[in-house]
């Protein structure tokens, strides 16, 4: 579910550096430098994948030093009570999750679907609460944060579930690469939305059973986004899912993907919220998601995207007395 990062950052760094021709052909050029290996790797066993895996940690973190600071600076900014030493420990096993997630989510291009179920199932209350709202045809949106394993998410939800599962996601610039990771998101059956298209694919979709996934801790531009406080610091928060909501009045689920041990996780969920929501404060929905993502992270602090920058801005003047 949602983006993928990694893709993000190589895609990042060739339109950075080149002009638009030169970044056609080269985009072109490192994707299918790239597939062959992307292929290879999926295809490894488990064990031969986290050896992989164990190796592109010693690069990442000892060798290159990929956001350090970063890290860093967000894991002592939201766990002030935490001592170097903890926070330094908390990072090192943080990058030894996201080489994981790195290697896990190219998995996706040829795991089976038993393989798939075996590493990423679900919790029996969940299965339970969606096999309701499936039983009663309501339409559902879930609502999650880049925690646990949310690429293999997806999947299982897809292969268990009755409802159609809906991502919404950005489309990366390198088309190519952009075309890969929509192979790999829609191989179980999951369908993608754009997010600039969310409203308008949400209503199209609604003569179907149908479940909307929204990946709410993004960064928003400050001046459209609902601030509060979360894991210490102010934050600006994507008030899109709240809103989104409230228009479609569909139950709202929040979801949390935990990992159980390396290569396994499981699926939880609970409702947030049910509709009517022509009561609901400005921001309630918004808070309540937000606030239980912080609770599985102060759990857990080591699966959560801690090399997203954040926090890098700060509320406009016209939001400071809200």
């Amino acid at each position: 579910m949602g983006n993928c990062k990694f893709c993000e950052v190589y895609s990042f760094i060739f339109s950075a550096t080149f002009k638009t021709k030169q970044r056609t052909t080269l985009a072109k050029l490192s994707y299918y430098i790239a597939l062959p290996f992307i292929y290879l790797l999926s295809l490894l066993p488990f064990p031969v994948l986290y050896l992989v895996s164990d190796g592109f940690y010693f690069v990442l973190y000892h060798l290159i030093g990929y956001r350090k600071k970063v890290v860093f600076a967000n894991l002592r900014n939201s766990f002030p009570d935490k001592s170097d030493a903890e926070i330094k420990a908390i990072q090192k096993r943080f990058y030894k999750y996201f080489c994981d997630l790195f290697i896990e989510t190219f998995k996706t291009l040829t795991i089976s679907p038993k393989a798939m179920l075996k590493h990423c199932g679900m919790d029996p209350a969940a299965q339970q609460l969606f096999d309701g709202f499936a039983a009663e045809n309501k339409s559902i949106i879930i609502v999650m944060g880049h925690y646990g394993n949310w690429e293999w998410a997806g999947n299982t939800f897809s292969l268990l579930c009755k409802h159609q599962l809906y991502v919404i996601y950005h489309p990366l610039s390198n088309q190519y690469f952009n075309n890969l990771i929509i192979k790999m998101r829609t191989r179980f059956g999951t369908k993608l939305i754009a997010m600039r298209d969310t409203f308008r694919e949400m209503v199209l979709n609604r003569s179907h059973l149908s479940a909307t996934a929204f990946i709410a801790d993004q960064t928003p531009a400050p001046d459209k986004a609902y601030w509060m406080d979360f894991l210490n610091q102010d934050t600006p928060v994507f008030p899109g899912t709240e809103k989104i909501s409230q228009k479609m009045n569909y139950p709202i689920v929040y979801v949390s993907i935990k990992k159980i041990k390396r290569g396994y996780y499981t699926l939880s969920a609970d409702i947030l919220k049910l509709p009517p929501y022509n009561t609901t404060q400005e921001g309630e929905i918004t808070e309540a998601h937000t606030k239980r993502l912080e609770t599985d992270i102060k759990e857990n602090p080591d699966t959560w995207l801690w090399t997203h920058r954040r926090w890098k801005h700060q509320r406009p003047e016209k939001q400071l007395s809200k």
